[in-house]
């Protein structure tokens, strides 16, 4: 993670063929804006979840990965607002979401019940808790990276490329959580299928390209 090496001068203008000048507070284009409001909307509606959901998680190590969770996004959310509002460099860079757990997982199914819709709010539990903040994680990777590829503000696009990986340690925490708990089964090919499919590329031999005469 680059954690937001802006090299841009403050008080710097850009240039709008029609009206002139254009300062760093209004260095957005049109894209962007509607990108980054639908970003930030996101942004706080997995927020909102995280606080509406915390009451009815039972187990504690769920709980510790929401609060933990909910704390950096609050402090990533308000960097990705001051540097749209101000398209200037925030108060202090993005940091490294740092998941508390291991990365092994379990393969294999194991039978469990069916999965349908709840039909009373009593039934909640949190299998649904953690694939809820999974889902909101997963959101929110995706979002932040299509905003981000059509940002012009540099420093905007720059806090945003450096939060998608945030979304995705989140995201592969969670995953972690609900493989242990056999929530999030993972199946795997048999062995003859995925060593095929293993060896279906190789590499290229030196690096040279060879020039069209």
């Amino acid at each position: 993670m680059t954690q937001n090496p802006f090299g841009q001068a403050q008080g710097q203008t850009h240039q709008n063929m029609q009206t002139g000048n254009v300062t760093q507070q209004m260095n957005h284009g049109g894209h962007e804006l509607f990108d980054i409001h639908e970003t930030l909307s996101c942004v706080v509606a997995g927020l909102n979840l995280k606080t509406i959901l915390r009451p009815h998680v039972k187990d504690q190590e769920l709980l510790s990965i929401l609060d933990r969770q909910y704390t950096f996004g609050v402090d990533e959310y308000n960097i990705i607002v001051e540097s749209f509002k101000t398209g200037k460099d925030p108060s202090h860079p993005t940091s490294s979401y740092k998941m508390q757990t291991g990365n092994d997982f379990i393969y294999g199914i194991k039978a469990s019940q069916p999965k349908k819709p709840m039909q009373n709010a009593n039934e909640i539990t949190d299998e649904m808790i953690s694939g809820y903040l999974l889902g909101s994680a997963k959101t929110s990777a995706t979002t932040k990276t299509t905003a981000a590829l059509e940002t012009t503000n540099p420093v905007v696009r720059r806090v945003l490329a450096d939060s998608i990986p945030n979304c995705i340690e989140m995201a592969y925490e969670l995953s972690i959580y609900q493989n242990k708990h056999h929530y999030y089964q993972v199946p795997q090919l048999d062995q003859q299928t995925m060593q095929g499919l293993l060896n279906s590329f190789a590499p290229v031999q030196g690096q040279t390209m060879n020039k069209v005469q």
